[in-house]
C-alpha cells in the first residue's frame, strides 16, 4: 500500500468519526425567587422542550439586593423544577450557590 492511499483511508476514518459525533448544547433558564407560578410553569415547558431536543439545561435563580436572604425559596423553586421534569430529565449537578446566583444542571435521561 502506498502512502497516498494510507492518508486517504485515515482521512475517511476521521470523517466518519466526525459524522457520528454529537454536540451537547447547554441552554440556560433564569428565574427569580419571587417568580410566579404561571411563569414558572411556562419555563418548565421550555425546559422540557430543550431536554427532548437532547440539550442540557442550566436552571439559574438570580438573587438581587436583599433577596439573597431568600435562598430557601430558591431551593424550593429548583426542587419544583426537578419534580416537574423528573420523567424526562435527571439532575446532573445539584443546586449550588455561587455569589448571588444559585444554579443546577439538568440532563436528558
Amino acid at each position: 500500500m502506498d502512502f497516498g492511499r494510507f492518508k486517504y483511508e485515515q482521512q475517511k476514518k476521521q470523517q466518519e468519526a466526525r459524522k457520528k459525533q454529537s454536540t451537547v448544547n447547554i441552554k440556560e433558564i433564569k428565574v427569580r425567587p419571587k417568580t410566579g407560578d404561571h411563569d414558572l410553569t411556562t419555563k418548565i415547558g421550555h425546559i422540557k422542550r430543550f431536554i427532548e431536543a437532547k440539550d442540557k439545561v442550566k436552571v439559574s435563580v438570580m438573587f438581587r439586593g436583599r433577596e439573597i436572604t431568600l435562598t430557601h425559596q430558591g431551593k424550593e423553586m429548583l426542587q419544583r423544577v426537578v419534580e416537574a421534569t423528573e420523567d424526562v430529565a435527571v439532575v446532573e449537578q445539584m443546586p449550588k450557590l455561587e455569589g448571588r446566583n444559585m444554579f443546577m444542571l439538568l440532563a436528558p435521561k
